[in-house]
């Protein structure tokens, strides 16, 4: 089977196996021919489930044959973090801590990806327990498809680059302050953090609770919407949930943008660090959402470019306060970074994680005054686009070197963790060197529709998802 097979999107794929015209075995075996080709330069899986994929693929395709009732991902190839658990094969969070640690169950968003007739294709690489920052990843060094020299984003990097260079159908990652939708931005793709609260998080293995989402990644908005579907809704086992029925997403999926009022956030977008033709993308991005109708002003959130400084307090403090018996006995099996954050976290006084927590509160009403105002906030999703994986490992030089290292970019996905409201970043451009460039709409609480019906909209007028990185990849 071709390429165009592999780039096809999970929902054009999940009907031609409906209609007979693709065998599920014959697809899983065009992705694990893909996964054995490519991702010896790429990293992306720590896993691959070979066996067992291949032996749901032939239960799916048996199923088809006998004319069963079939779900929403009947047959689809697809591979996840490797964050959550997926029973009998290892959680490794990215480190070598838990390389032996085997599930015994699967998280609640596998079980449903099963019962809507997934495949589940493998295991997918990240930063160290979903922090970001690693130097030396245990399961390999993930690559941007784009630019193999490239970083793919963190700390779902095995999920964008699989998404990205079609070696699975779509992807799951989880976001805590921008996880999802940074490695989107980078590789290219779509990466949509859900309302928090939406989607269950048992089984997944967790950093800060207050702000950890798990969330699709796909080639299309309309893929995100199809998972997102499937895995929202509450479930027993995570109890901090919303116990209401998940969002409808796809009813409105292709209802346009006429209509929608759309804010330009200023701190991001006319920010001086916001590099030239990020900022000349996502202008664009507005004039096209203009053109279809929606009303688009600017708007100001003045806190914004504190998010990334008061996020890092409350989330890396949170992760620390899990980690300490394990940074107390086994400090050495961490990457020094991963090793070094949580302990300078450790360490934080008292005043200032307060200090922290209250300039979340006022970041989030910011976020949410604005979208009484508004029904979708847009900025870009990154600052830049993708670093050098050398520039990532180089030492911090001063102290505003880490400033810009570890705060700035963060402001531009974080005030919408911080708020709990849902966010997606979409490609809306390329850079004169190749490098993708991505468009971030957030929305209010419990209003993923939105987010995804504009996000759609916008996509169906370009052609940016469209564009397929180079291959073969070099090693």
């Amino acid at each position: 089977m071709t390429a165009e097979i592999a780039f096809a999107s999970a929902s054009a794929l999940a009907a031609r196996i409906r209609d007979k015209q693709i065998s599920p075995v014959e697809l899983v075996h065009t992705y694990l021919a893909r996964i054995d080709r490519f991702d010896g330069s790429l990293r992306a899986y720590i896993t691959v489930c070979r066996e067992q994929a291949l032996a749901e693929a032939e239960r799916c395709e048996r199923a088809v044959t006998r004319g069963e009732p079939l779900g929403a991902l009947h047959g689809i190839p697809i591979a996840v973090k490797d964050q959550l658990d997926v029973a009998g094969t290892p959680t490794t969070a990215g480190s070598r801590l838990f390389a032996k640690r085997i599930a015994t169950a699967d998280a609640p968003v596998i079980e449903r990806l099963r019962a809507a007739g997934a495949v589940i294709l493998g295991k997918l690489n990240l930063t160290e327990f979903a922090l970001g920052g690693t130097q030396d990843f245990p399961y390999g060094q993930p690559r941007n498809p784009w630019n193999v020299e490239h970083d793919p984003g963190g700390s779902s990097s095995g999920s964008g680059i699989a998404a990205s260079a079609a070696l699975a159908a779509a992807t799951l990652g989880e976001d805590t302050g921008g996880s999802v939708r940074s490695p989107a931005s980078n590789c290219g793709i779509v990466g949509h953090r859900p309302t928090w609260g939406v989607v269950p998080r048992s089984g997944c293995v967790p950093l800060c609770s207050t702000m950890d989402a798990i969330g699709p990644m796909t080639r299309t908005v309309e893929d995100s919407a199809l998972l997102l579907s499937v895995i929202a809704g509450p479930h027993p086992s995570d109890p901090h949930m919303r116990q209401a029925p998940p969002p409808d997403v796809l009813t409105g999926l292709r209802d346009g943008g006429r209509g929608l009022r759309i804010g330009v956030v200023r701190e991001l977008v006319e920010s001086p660090d916001t590099d030239r033709e990020v900022r000349a993308a996502v202008v664009a991005a507005a004039d096209v959402l203009r053109g279809l109708g929606a009303i688009v002003e600017d708007v100001s959130l003045p806190l914004v470019p504190l998010a990334g400084a008061a996020f890092m307090a409350l989330a890396d403090s949170e992760g620390a306060g899990m980690h300490l018996p394990w940074l107390q006995t086994r400090a050495g099996e961490y990457d020094q970074a991963t090793r070094r954050r949580l302990m300078a976290a450790a360490l934080l006084p008292a005043a200032s994680y307060h200090q922290a927590a209250r300039a979340r509160t006022l970041i989030a009403r910011q976020v949410l005054e604005a979208l009484t105002r508004f029904d979708l906030l847009l900025a870009p999703t990154q600052p830049r686009p993708a670093p050098r994986i050398a520039s990532g490992q180089a030492p911090v030089a001063s102290t505003a070197d880490a400033a810009a290292r570890f705060f700035t970019r963060r402001s531009y996905t974080t005030p919408f963790n911080l708020a709990a409201t849902p966010a997606i970043s979409l490609p809306c451009g390329f850079t004169a060197t190749g490098l993708p460039v991505g468009l971030q709409l957030a929305g209010r609480r419990y209003d993923d529709a939105t987010v995804l019906r504009a996000a759609w909209a916008y996509e169906r007028a370009t052609e940016w998802h469209r564009r397929r990185p180079p291959e073969p990849w070099p090693a």
